[in-house]
C-alpha cells in the first residue's frame, strides 16, 4: 500500500487478502492513522499482517532481494493487462493513495505496471475493489497450478496462530506476560 490511508479501503483490502491466503501486508503511510486497528477488516487483522516500512524505496529493495517482483496497479502506456501476469511466481501488488495512485517514485521501482481494462466512462475503480479484482485473478491462477495444496507458513506461525484462533483470551493474557504458547495435541486442545 503506497499511501492508502482511508480506513475503510485498508479494512476491505486487509480482509481481501485474508481470502485469498495473503499473510502480509506491507504499507507506506505519511499518517499515523494507519497504525490504528482495522476493525471494520471483520477479524481479519488477526490473521493478516499490517507490516509498516518508512519508504517505499527500502520497501521495494527488501522484496526484490528476496526475489519478489513488483507490480504496481497503474494505468500508463506501458502497462499491461492485469490477467496476462503470471501470479504464481512470487509477486507483490502496489496500491496506490485513493484519487492519485501510486506516486511517481514508487512507479520508478516496480517491474511492471498493470491496469484493469474498463469498458464505461469511469476511468477507475476505488483502490479496495481493483485489490480484490486483482488479488482473485492471482487465487485463480495460484488454485490452477496447485499452489494452495501446500501450507506455506513456518510450522512455528502455522501452530502460533492456530492458538490465537483456538484460544484468543489466552493467547492474549499469555502475549501481554511476555510467555510462549502452551503446545496443543493433534485435535487442537492444550496439552499438560
Amino acid at each position: 500500500m503506497d499511501n492508502v490511508n482511508k480506513p475503510h479501503n485498508l479494512a476491505a483490502i486487509i480482509r481481501t487478502c485474508d481470502s485469498v491466503g495473503i499473510e502480509t501486508i506491507h504499507a507506506v503511510s505519511n499518517r499515523p492513522s494507519i497504525r490504528k486497528k482495522q476493525k471494520t477488516a471483520g477479524g481479519s487483522t488477526r490473521w493478516v499482517q499490517l507490516s509498516l516500512h518508512e519508504s517505499m524505496e527500502n520497501l521495494a529493495n527488501t522484496l526484490k532481494s528476496n526475489g519478489t517482483r513488483l507490480l504496481a496497479a497503474h494505468y500508463s502506456s506501458t502497462s499491461v493487462d492485469f490477467r496476462s501476469i503470471d501470479y504464481t511466481r512470487p509477486t507483490a501488488i502496489v496500491m496506490g493513495a485513493e484519487k492519485l495512485g501510486p506516486s511517481s517514485d514508487t512507479i520508478s521501482l516496480v517491474d511492471q505496471a498493470i491496469h484493469i481494462p474498463m469498458q464505461g466512462m469511469a476511468e477507475s475503480l476505488n483502490v479496495s475493489v481493483a485489490a480484490a479484482v486483482i488479488l482473485f485473478e492471482a487465487q485463480r491462477q495460484r488454485l490452477a497450478a496447485g499452489c494452495y495444496e501446500k501450507i506455506a507458513l513456518e510450522k512455528e506461525t502455522l501452530e502460533k496462530r492456530l492458538f490465537e484462533l483456538a484460544y484468543p483470551s489466552i493467547a492474549e493474557k499469555l502475549a501481554m506476560q511476555a510467555k510462549p504458547y502452551p503446545p496443543l495435541d493433534e485435535e487442537g486442545r492444550l496439552l499438560d
